[in-house]
């Protein structure tokens, strides 16, 4: 039989730890995200893979807000994080830093998720777009790179929180793959 184990038992970072803790070579950018739920999601999915900062661009809501919080359990107040009007400016400051922006996306000419290979040594930028809309045509447009997740359902997307979640899990393993 297998024990489940308790909270206590998982080692994990206290907030101050967690704040100094090397971070994933990794940022998130939020474009126009409508639900608070989802927000608070990608906070959360943040905080589990030692993202080092999400930018809130546009209509999407900041902290404090209790439907963040309540699915965020807390990570808002370790994952950094700022608020741009702007998702196109915040991509621009990040190009000048060097930093390689992927929106995630259905486009022409998209690399599907599984054939994606992290570079060494270089820092990246994963941008999310609107439930209904996506990701802005004039930011996938400044992209270095569009991904799309490969999906074989009848559906044509995933929930915003979920695609962040993947997205996240998939490059922060790859980056992380004993070599």
């Amino acid at each position: 039989m297998k024990r489940k184990l308790k909270n206590s038992e998982l080692d994990r970072l206290n907030p101050s730890d967690f704040k100094s803790a090397e971070k994933s070579p990794i940022i998130i950018i939020l474009d126009n995200i409508r639900s608070l739920n989802n927000i608070g999601s990608v906070f959360r999915s943040s905080d589990a893979f030692l993202i080092e900062k999400i930018y809130l661009c546009g209509i999407t809501a900041q902290p404090p807000h209790n439907d963040i919080r309540k699915t965020a359990l807390g990570s808002t107040e370790t994952v950094d994080w700022a608020y741009a009007e702007s998702t196109l400016d915040v991509i621009n400051q990040l190009k000048l830093e060097g930093i390689e922006i992927c929106s995630i996306e259905q486009a022409e000419h998209a690399v599907m998720l599984n054939d994606f290979q992290p570079k060494a040594n270089t820092k990246y930028a994963f941008v999310f777009g609107n439930e209904v809309k996506g990701v802005q045509q004039d930011v996938v447009n400044a992209s270095d790179t569009v991904i799309e997740i490969p999906q074989f359902g009848t559906k044509h997307s995933l929930n915003i929180a979920v695609s962040a979640g993947v997205v996240i899990w998939d490059v922060f393993s790859k980056m992380n793959k004993p070599i």
